[in-house]
């Protein structure tokens, strides 16, 4: 039987869109399928060199965001910071994993990591910005790979 694929694009920097592609692509990996993450836009972030640990969670326009207050006081100085602690606090509480932990779990477990690079020429990102173990394409990089994939999610 053919191996499975998965191809997700991750296009979000912020703590709390870090998560979900690199728990959906660890856990695929290790059902044994083939998994691609293409990092687009602000999800470079997460990829860039001593920056996944350092990501951080807005309360501002997040409703789900479990900090009843007014958007006029998670505008006020420090509360992205206490929102950041706060969620960072309950994952580790969680046994969760961290961002640089997940990405190492992912290269580990045969993710194939791609950063978009017209993103990166557009953002003013060099090559030697990016953590190690990252491929550099482009859309039709990406497309080549989701045709051929059975589940593809974007992020």
């Amino acid at each position: 039987m053919e191996q499975k694929k998965m191809a997700i694009i991750a296009s979000k920097g912020s703590l709390d869109m870090a998560y979900p592609p690199l728990i959906l692509a660890t856990t695929a990996a290790a059902m044994d399928m083939d998994v691609t993450i293409f990092f687009t836009f602000f999800g470079l972030e997460m990829i860039k060199k001593n920056q996944a640990d350092k990501l951080k969670v807005s309360p501002l326009g997040n409703p789900a965001l479990h900090m009843p207050v007014p958007n006029i006081v998670g505008a006020m100085p420090g509360m992205e910071a206490i929102a950041t602690a706060m969620m960072k606090s309950m994952f580790k509480k969680h046994g969760v994993a961290t961002i640089s932990q997940l990405l190492e779990l992912a290269k580990e477990s045969g993710v194939k990591l791609i950063a978009c690079q017209m993103t990166m020429d557009v953002l003013g990102i060099k090559q030697e910005d990016i953590i190690d173990g990252v491929e550099f394409g482009g859309a039709a990089t990406f497309m080549d790979i989701a045709a051929d994939a059975q589940i593809s999610l974007f992020v």
